[in-house]
């Protein structure tokens, strides 16, 4: 059977006649597509082809989380089993300045309103194939380097492509990270924020789709966006942003710091094929016993190496 089939298939074991399905371009975890109805409905489906997982209840929980704890588009789900998940349709988003002027408003809305005192959430959850630990933490530089950079360590892929050397720099690294990251309280984020994950409800405005939510820094959610390729009008998103929740100072250079998640994650999925090992090469550079200096030079020389604008890396869309 084609993937198309097997997507409406499964639509069909769950009460939806599908009259025709349009597969989606990318996607390394699931089968997705825009299905029209036989009573002409549109809607778009995800199903997996592997065993059954909590990566759909896991979806629509964050989408729905966006949505009501932060006030976010996000679409309505309209069923979410372990093989299926259906969505109301979204459309393409608009790359010019009023749409990332809107997107900037709502992201700020977001991580302003739902400010907390915890890191992590109440389950874990995905990122691509692989599981996302979101075990609660106060402390928010323990929680970065141990769930979001350290996690990534063990990995088999990654594993294989740093020598003893590089994993120690990556783990010295989050030993100085309050040095390198300014205090800053949680609040909720989606979590794979790159522009593909962007698109627009029926009126124009922009949606969030394919979350790997938590509570965790803001800046985390813009570094997906800062270091990630888009479109040259995005940039007018950092402006308003900083307008109505100004960051901190130096925020531009901590983005490939705080984007080394993405980079570790891109290498464990096997999806090395924009130099994300390279780019964390230079990130950790100044952190390797070749480069030992006192602490407060070593932050500095860390913030030297900061790549400025988007770095090699995509993401995995589910």
């Amino acid at each position: 059977m084609s993937h198309e089939e097997i997507l409406a298939d499964r639509l069909r074991e769950a009460g939806f006649a599908a009259k025709r399905v349009k597969k989606a371009v990318g996607g390394v975890v699931a089968v997705a597509g825009l299905v029209t109805l036989q009573d002409d409905t549109e809607i778009f489906a995800k199903t997996l082809l592997g065993p059954g997982r909590d990566i759909f209840a896991v979806e629509s929980t964050g989408l729905s989380e966006l949505r009501d704890t932060g006030g976010a588009n996000t679409p309505d789900v309209i069923t979410a089993s372990p093989r299926l998940l259906v969505l109301e349709k979204m459309q393409p988003r608009r790359d010019d300045e009023y749409f990332w002027e809107q997107l900037a408003r709502m992201l700020a809305a977001l991580h302003m309103s739902t400010v907390s005192d915890r890191f992590g959430w109440h389950r874990d959850g995905w990122l691509g194939r692989l599981r996302q630990d979101n075990t609660w933490e106060t402390d928010g530089h323990t929680f970065f380097g141990e769930r979001r950079i350290l996690r990534w360590l063990p990995e088999p892929l990654v594993e294989a492509a740093f020598n003893h050397e590089e994993r120690q720099a990556l783990e010295r690294l989050c030993t100085a990270l309050p040095e390198l990251v300014p205090p800053q309280p949680p609040c909720l984020t989606h979590g794979d924020l790159w522009q593909e994950n962007i698109v627009a409800t029926s009126d124009g405005a922009p949606a969030l789709i394919d979350p790997a939510v938590s509570y965790n820094w803001p800046e985390a959610d813009l570094s997906m966006l800062w270091c990630s390729p888009h479109a040259a009008v995005a940039e007018r998103f950092f402006a308003v942003y900083q307008e109505i929740a100004p960051l901190q100072t130096g925020w531009e250079q901590r983005m490939p710091l705080l984007h080394l998640r993405e980079l570790l994650s891109i290498i464990a999925h096997d999806d090395d094929d924009w130099g994300a090992a390279e780019a964390v090469r230079e990130i950790i550079a100044p952190f390797r016993r070749s480069h030992a200096s006192p602490d407060e030079s070593r932050s500095r020389t860390v913030v030297e190496h900061a790549v400025q604008g988007p770095v090699p890396g995509t993401r995995l869309q589910a």
